[in-house]
This record gives structure tokens, sequence and C-alpha cells, in this order.
């Protein structure tokens, strides 16, 4: 994960970008289960807001922006009961609202909680049926329901900040296209669910 802050020219507002990558292994529940599931997840986001500070050693620092967020999955193979699986592509447009709240602990530490809440815009969900069935159409489905939220716990001091995070994501049914003579197919509703704990260094 990276991130930029730009100065502020305009007393306390902030312009901040990030982004962050992540690969590793899932494990599949769904039509039968299935372990090993490589995972990939790409995501740019840019957000302005405003440091509110007050006398009593606690500042406000509320934002919004935009996001989008990239998802590959590959489940190609079968699961626990002989359902064929196959690779999925999912793109999300969101835009995160949420605030961080600075606790002065004294000797320049600093205890920085953050919430957020992912308002989702629009999704597009392809998905290689034929990996599946060479009998099936690949199709792109629609997503235009669904939300999420996020919180950090840090602690700062100087350039360092370490802490714990959570991301959450609840997508809903997408729409029907058809998949081939006669079928049709659709997203269903699904959830991730994604947790950590993060060093950083600030420059």
């Amino acid at each position: 994960m990276a991130a930029y802050t730009f100065p502020s020219s305009w007393n306390r507002a902030f312009l901040r970008l990030d982004g962050r990558g992540s690969y590793g292994s899932l494990k599949y529940q769904g039509s039968g289960t299935q372990d090993s599931v490589p995972d990939l997840i790409v995501e740019a986001r840019g957000v302005a807001g405003m440091d509110f500070p007050s006398g009593s050693g606690v500042s406000f620092s509320p934002y919004l922006g935009v996001g989008y967020r990239h998802l590959y999955n590959d489940s190609r193979g079968y699961t626990s009961t002989n359902a064929a699986g196959y690779r999925r592509y999912s793109n999300y447009l969101y835009a995160p609202v949420g605030v961080t709240i600075r606790f002065d602990l004294g000797k320049r530490w600093v205890l920085a909680p953050t919430g957020e809440a992912d308002i989702f815009i629009r999704g597009k969900q392809k998905s290689r049926l034929s990996d599946a069935n060479v009998g099936f159409n690949d199709v792109t489905n629609t997503q235009k329901h669904g939300g999420g939220y996020r919180f950090y716990l840090m602690v700062e001091k100087d350039h360092l900040a370490f802490g714990a995070w959570m991301h959450y994501w609840d997508i809903k049914d997408s729409d029907v296209q058809p998949t081939g003579p006669g079928t049709a197919g659709l997203e269903p509703a699904n959830w991730t669910r994604e947790s950590g704990i993060e060093f950083r260094y600030r420059f």
C-alpha cells in the first residue's frame, strides 16, 4: 500500500491519493467448497477533507472522495460437490465517506481510529463461463446495489504508525444476462471480508 497527502495550501484542507494491491489464496464457499483459490485485489482512491482541531487534544478529519476496486478470482477446477469453477473479474466504482479522529496521548503519541462507509455506485462483473462449460458464453453483468465499510485503529508517533484494519463488502445480485441458447445467468450476492495488521512509515 502507498499513499500521498498533498501539502495543504488552503488552511486545514487536504487531498490524499492512495493505492494498494494484494494477492493470496482464498477458500470458496458456495456450490460446495474449494481451497487455495487465487485472488488478486487492486484498488486506487482519491479523497479530500479538512482537519478540525479542538482545544482538548482531539481533532476530527472528515473526508469524501471516489474509489476504484478491481478483483480477479480464479476458481477453475471443481468444488467439493463437483461444481466447475471459472475466472471472474470484478470492477467496482464507489464513494468513500469517513472520518479520522486523533487523540493526543502525550509525548508525541497519537491514537487515530478511522471509520468509513463505502457507497457503492456501480459494478461490472465479467465471468468466463466457458472455463466451466464450453457451451456457455462469457458474460458481463452489471451490479447496482451493495456497499461496504472499513475501520482502522492506528497508533502514530512522528514518522511511524501501526495498527489493525478491517474491510468489508456486501454486493447484491446483479442483472441477468444470456449465457447461451435458452440460458441466462447472474452474479449472485456475495460478501468479502479482509483484516490485517499494518505498519506505515511517513516521509
